[in-house]
């Protein structure tokens, strides 16, 4: 059977995700490739990633390894395409030169496309003559009907040329399942160059004819891609092939409503792993970037958000990108993870991108575990793990005098402190060193004390600080318990030490 004549529709929805290897995997890329996968799935469809590789100087083995690692990363696993066997590859535009061509002289042959000699200088004087008239500055169609025998001299003389759809003049209109009806006036843009030769196709028309041989049913992309449309449609017309739904999903703009740039906190997708962010809460923040489901609930596992996904509830304006927010949903799906499930996803992110990947082996899994229950709260990210409890992994911390100092206190008085801290901690029987322990003792101590009953942080801030190193940490009772008495006791003894030395 020759599936190059198979209607379209016997196939079901069929998208496609079609990104050029020449940078960094991004969240506009990222973004579309959801959309995509969650319709696929949502409606029982194909999700096909196809590789733009045609740019030679441009495109690089590192950048599709990156794009493949960041889709899977997310979990949008795609059904055909590189590393999956499927029935419509190649999926490297680079391997399909030969199905191009093949197309790109059907036109020619039809008369419906044709070989333009023009130089760059020309065009720049066509376009520069039109503007000044107050023309559209499109292409003037200078070569458009050459005489058969010119066009061939010019090819055996090797003159360059590129070759050029004719466009009708009429309008072209579409239904974008987003937008509703749009219109393009032809006539406004001139005759396109879909080729700079039969070995060398173009974005609008490769894309044409790898669409149509993929059977893809539904074009999901970018907005930016809009203005391709008709051009599209128009080369489609010209070889008599089915036009697929189309639908343009809103631009991903900065807080201040410009254009997504690195300024406003958006990178290449590697670097939100690095920075700790949970893949299910990229793949929350990215869904709500131009699409909302009914009610104000948002947070939501990748398969309930399959589950709900729905086209026409993507938005028509632009969708503003606040790394804040993306914060907001990472701390969320934290939230939503058990010790040990933060735990595996912790050791994971030490072993691939912390200064010192080896830490969760020093430690046993159960000291680590009651570490992460008392950070987990303040976490909004897997880093700030390691940034907040950096200190329960030290042998040996650095007290600098002014965090040992609670408000107007002088340094002998911080020494007193410390001193009752020992005292108080030394007492406690080590099977009962626990939060609720070392509490009643402090406490009891402050109740019979003159000086700590009026201010009870001229005891516990120091007491605190000796253990955790920082002005700002969990509390003094939870850091000891998991410290264990022997520690703690070390950790007041080095803080008095360096008091006085510092002294």
């Amino acid at each position: 059977m020759d599936d190059s004549k198979t209607p379209q529709s016997l196939f079901g929805p069929r998208v496609r995700l079609a990104p050029s290897p020449t940078g960094w995997f991004h969240v506009g890329n990222a973004r579309t490739g959801l959309f995509n996968y969650l319709f696929a799935r949502k409606n029982g469809g194909k999700f096909i990633l196809r590789v733009e590789d045609t740019d030679k100087e441009r495109s690089k083995k590192e950048y599709e390894e990156n794009m493949l690692a960041g889709l899977r990363w997310l979990g949008i696993e795609w059904d055909e395409g590189p590393e999956k066997s499927g029935s419509f590859g190649p999926y490297y535009q680079s391997q399909r030169t030969e199905i191009y061509k093949k197309y790109l002289e059907q036109l020619l042959k039809k008369g419906k496309a044709y070989y333009c000699f023009c130089t760059p200088e020309e065009l720049e004087a066509q376009r520069a003559d039109m503007v000044s008239r107050g023309l559209p500055p499109k292409y003037s169609e200078k070569c458009r009907d050459l005489p058969e025998n010119v066009v061939k001299k010019n090819l055996a003389n090797k003159k360059p040329a590129v070759i050029r759809i004719k466009m009708p003049s009429k309008s072209i209109k579409f239904i974008d399942l987003i937008r509703g009806e749009v219109e393009f006036n032809l006539d406004l843009i001139g005759d396109t160059v879909i080729a700079k030769s039969l070995n060398e196709p173009l974005y609008n028309f490769a894309v044409v004819i790898d669409d149509y041989l993929m059977k893809i049913t539904h074009v999901i992309r970018g907005e930016d891609h809009i203005s391709n449309t008709p051009k599209q449609i128009t080369i489609q017309e010209a070889l008599g092939l089915p036009t697929p739904n189309y639908a343009h999903l809103p631009m991903i703009l900065g807080p201040d409503r410009s254009k997504l740039s690195s300024r406003h906190g958006a990178m290449g997708l590697t670097e939100y792993r690095k920075m700790g962010y949970l893949p299910e809460a990229l793949i929350n923040f990215l869904a709500f970037l131009g699409w909302h489901p009914l009610g104000d609930r948002e947070i939501f596992s990748p398969e309930e958000l399959i589950e709900l996904f729905d086209l026409q509830r993507v938005q028509k304006g632009g969708a503003i990108f606040n790394i804040k927010r993306l914060d907001w949903f990472n701390s969320q799906h934290l939230k939503l993870l058990n010790t040990d499930q933060l735990f595996d996803k912790i050791g994971d992110y030490a072993k691939n991108f912390y200064s010192n990947p080896k830490i969760m082996e020093k430690y046993s899994p159960e000291y680590i575990k009651k570490v992460i229950e008392l950070e987990a709260p303040r976490l909004t990210k897997l880093s700030d793990f390691f940034d907040f409890s950096e200190f329960f992994f030290q042998e040996k911390l650095k007290y600098p005098k002014e965090y040992l100092k609670w408000k107007s206190m002088e340094e002998n008085e911080i020494a007193i402190s410390l001193n009752d801290c020992l005292d108080i901690l030394e007492k406690i029987n080590e099977k009962e060193f626990n939060r609720i322990n070392i509490q009643i003792k402090f406490y009891n101590f402050i109740a019979e004390n003159a000086d700590y009953q009026k201010d009870k942080g001229r005891v516990l801030w120091p007491l605190r600080v000796a253990l955790s190193g920082r002005k700002a940490s969990p509390g003094p009772f939870e850091i000891a318990e998991i410290l264990g008495k022997k520690k703690s006791i070390g950790r007041v003894k080095q803080a008095r030490e360096q008091l006085t030395i510092n002294n």
